[in-house]
Formats: C-alpha cells, structure tokens, sequence
C-alpha cells in the first residue's frame, strides 16, 4: 500500500514539474502587466487617462480583455488608444507595450477597479493590479429655492421695424436692380437726346503765332543778358521760332539745324522772302552757344526785334468775309442808281 502511494506521489511530482518547466508556462511567467492612473481623483463627467503597461519576452503576442464599453459598473471606457511598443532588457531580449484607456464616469463615488486581463498566444491568462478611483459630485442647483421670472425685456425700437421682412432680407438685391433701372432709364434718355450730357469745356488752342508772341515778351520781362546768361537767352529765342515754325509751316525746326532750317525756309512761299531775319537770328545764336562769343547789348536786342518781326511778317492774315448785309446795301444802290440814268 505504502510503495503504490509513493508511486502517485512521483508521478505527480513528475507531472507538475513537467507542465512548469514546459514553454508556454514559462512565457506565462515572464509577461507581467500594470495598471496606473493618472489621477485617482476625477470630477464627474470629466475623463482620465488609465495607462496600461504589459512587459514580455520579444514574439509574444496577446490581447488585452476589455468588456465592451464600460470597465465596471458606472464607470465607461471612452477611448482605447494604439500600443507604443518599445524593447527592454539588455539584449532586447523582452518588449514594452504600452496602451491608454481613457475613462468617465457620470455618477459620483469611490470605484475600485478590477484588474486588467491580458491572454498571451499560449492562452494564458495575466492580470493587474488594481487601482481606485473617486468620482466628485459636480454642484447643480438641487431646484429646493423656487425662483422668479424675470421680466420681459425691452429690446428698443429701431427705424426699421416698421419694415416688411422681405425688404429688410433682400434690401442689398432691390439696390442692385434699382440701380441698373435708373442706369437702364438715363441712356434711353441720352439716346432719345431728351436729357444733354454736360461736357467738359475744352480749352480754346492757342494759335502759334499767340504762343511765339507770348514767349518774347516774356523772354525779354525776364533780362537773361542783363545777368550774363546770353547762351540761355539765345537758346530760348530760338526754341521759340522753331516751335513757331513747326506750328505754323509745319516743319519740323526742333530736329533740325541751322542750315537745315534755313533750306525749309526756301522752299516755303511765305517763308522765302523773311529767311534773312531768320537767318541772322540762328547765326548770332549758334556763335554764342557754339563759339562761346559775348555779343554786346545791341546784337540782343537787336535778335529779338528780327525775331518779332518774323513772326509778325508771317502770321496768317485775317480772312476777308463780306457779310449778307453789305451786300444787299451794294445791290440796292445798284438798283437806285440804274433808275435815277433811265429817268
């Protein structure tokens, strides 16, 4: 009897240190798994991190056990976040993962947690600890103290209450089309030439002649030689002719030299007989700009009165229009006089 019981015992040493030291065991042993809240302390409705942290050998795999929505009995799981895996141990032999289960509760209390299960491949089973979380009440009028209504109040009168919704809706679209009416009605208007279009009136063109004479006088109000400044003063007496002719013949005297000038001159009929004037005035001109020679008072003078008298020898004569009325009076002495020889 005594050998057939130590033969139960050996076998059942046997078989124990069989399933131990087998490899699913060991795994089973060396995965360990935590659970650490951020706060232990939470008001209600608001939410707290739970971190989880599962430590294993490196290929092991396996799946944490969460029922659902809730962890336990008013307190829910919001949020379950993606695991941040990183390796341990000396010779990255063992694996961290991390996980965070974000939590709520909408009703006030002390919780203890259960533990958090965490089944490996091998169909082991591994748990956490557990940790306890307070939920505080959140203050809300309990409603015991009956309160007044308060009056209706006054929002004001504005100008604009006395209008229909519509307009005050579509006020920015009336505009626009009232707008494009009246601008619609103005051009059928100024086509149908019953309204007049008020213009500008533009300024009456100064006559080249007008313009030259204009420009002596005030060449010669400003005495430029009187200051030493006849090559300024001669350059300007010259501008003024050439802008003259260019005006009044239409040659093109501001591109143009002296001797170019001088040529167009000829060529023209009511230029060809006033050239010389023209011709002593650019001469005196090119010898002071050109040959820098002081001309006496006189010469100055005297190049201003052969300018002036070119412009006034050139102007254009008035037309000679007679009018309806002469006419009539020079036919009816006509008439008068005929008769006065027959009688």
């Amino acid at each position: 009897m005594s050998s057939r019981i130590f033969r139960d015992i050996v076998l059942t040493t046997g078989l124990f240190a069989a399933i131990t030291l087998s490899p699913e065991c060991a795994s089973a042993q060396n995965v360990s798994i935590k659970a650490e809240l951020d706060s232990a302390v939470l008001m209600m409705g608001r939410t707290t991190p739970l971190h989880i942290e599962i430590l294993q050998p490196k290929g092991t795999h396996g799946t944490l056990l969460l029922s659902g929505d809730t962890i336990m009995t008013n307190v829910e799981i919001a949020n379950v976040g993606i695991d941040d895996t990183v390796s341990k141990g000396s010779a990255d032999q063992l694996e961290q993962i991390r996980r965070q289960i974000t939590l709520q509760s909408f009703d006030s209390g002390l919780y203890r947690l259960p533990p958090i299960a965490y089944m490996t491949d091998g169909g082991d089973t591994v748990f956490s600890n557990q940790v306890t979380l307070k939920v505080l009440p959140a203050d809300v009028d309990s409603m015991t103290t009956i309160h007044s209504m308060a009056d209706v109040a006054d929002g004001g009168w504005r100008w604009f209450d006395w209008l229909p919704d519509f307009i005050i809706d579509y006020w920015v679209w009336m505009l626009v089309v009232l707008l494009i009416a009246g601008a619609g009605v103005w051009t059928w208007l100024v086509m149908k030439k019953k309204v007049s279009i008020p213009l500008v009136p533009k300024a009456k063109p100064v006559s080249p002649y007008d313009a030259a004479i204009a420009g002596l006088e005030k060449l010669k109000d400003e005495r430029l030689c009187e200051s030493g400044r006849e090559k300024e003063y001669y350059t300007r007496l010259t501008d003024i002719l050439r802008r003259y002719l260019d005006g009044r013949f239409g040659i093109n005297a501001m591109e143009m030299t002296s001797s170019q000038i001088l040529r167009a001159l000829e060529k023209q009929k009511d230029t060809r007989e006033h050239k010389v004037m023209m011709q002593r005035v650019l001469e005196m001109a090119d010898f002071v700009k050109f040959a820098k020679m002081r001309p006496m008072p006189d010469d100055n003078v005297a190049a201003w009165n052969r300018a002036l008298q070119f412009v006034e020898e050139t102007k254009p004569l008035p037309e000679l229009v007679a009018s309806d009325s002469d006419n009539n009076e020079g036919a009816v002495a006509n008439v008068n006089h005929n008769d006065e020889m027959k009688s």
